[in-house]
């Protein structure tokens, strides 16, 4: 897939990365989410528990919605600024550190928290692979996949930030994340893409 043309004057990244779950109700908040970044965000990996048939065809919805390039996520392939990669819905999705870029690691690893893909599996590869230069987002959801994983990416120095309960079709994993202290920040759905464009124009958290 090629990277679709940025915007003169756009956002210049090199180093970071976003990292973002979702269960329950997470296909239309990733929409949206998605729908507010632009064509020059860093790369962005996706957790959304989802059953295998589907992942591809939600990458493709997105596609055709964002401004971002949308794809199923393959093993071994570079992450690129400008696209969004979703973890397929029998696999695992994290991300190591070759050399200058961010690669995309599928797995078939035993579940996490009972899932597979495991927002968890993401959010402490993220925290390990780019530290201080990650922004995890925890979005709404039934349980406590992902808290965890958060936790380390705030421990490691990253921006996080959780769904607020208004907004969330399940206040559950973004709660989780709350109350041990894996969240730098709580917002509305709707306000959570400004707050990613204003941490990276401003080069920190």
């Amino acid at each position: 897939m090629l990277l679709r043309p940025s915007p003169a004057g756009g956002l210049l990244f090199n180093e970071r990365l976003i990292a973002i779950g979702a269960s329950t109700g997470g296909t239309e908040a990733i929409r949206e989410l998605l729908s507010g970044l632009p064509a020059d965000s860093p790369g962005v990996l996706i957790t959304q528990h989802m059953p295998e048939r589907f992942t591809h065809s939600f990458a493709e919805r997105l596609d055709r919605m964002c401004a971002l390039a949308v794809k199923e996520a393959e093993h071994g392939e570079r992450i690129l600024a400008g696209h969004a990669y979703v973890a397929p819905g029998h696999s695992h999705l994290s991300v190591i550190r070759s050399g200058g870029h961010y690669v995309a690691e599928v797995s078939d690893g035993a579940p996490v928290n009972r899932h597979r893909p495991s927002v968890d599996v993401l959010f402490h590869a993220a925290a390990r692979a780019a530290g201080r230069n990650a922004i995890g987002v925890l979005l709404t959801g039934m349980g406590k996949d992902g808290a965890t994983g958060l936790l380390e990416m705030r421990r490691a120095g990253a921006f996080t930030i959780a769904q607020d309960e208004a907004s969330c079709v399940v206040y559950g994993m973004p709660r989780e994340a709350a109350e041990i202290g894996a969240v730098c920040e709580v917002l509305d759905l709707r306000a959570i893409a400004g707050r990613i464009v204003s941490t990276l124009r401003h080069g920190g958290n």
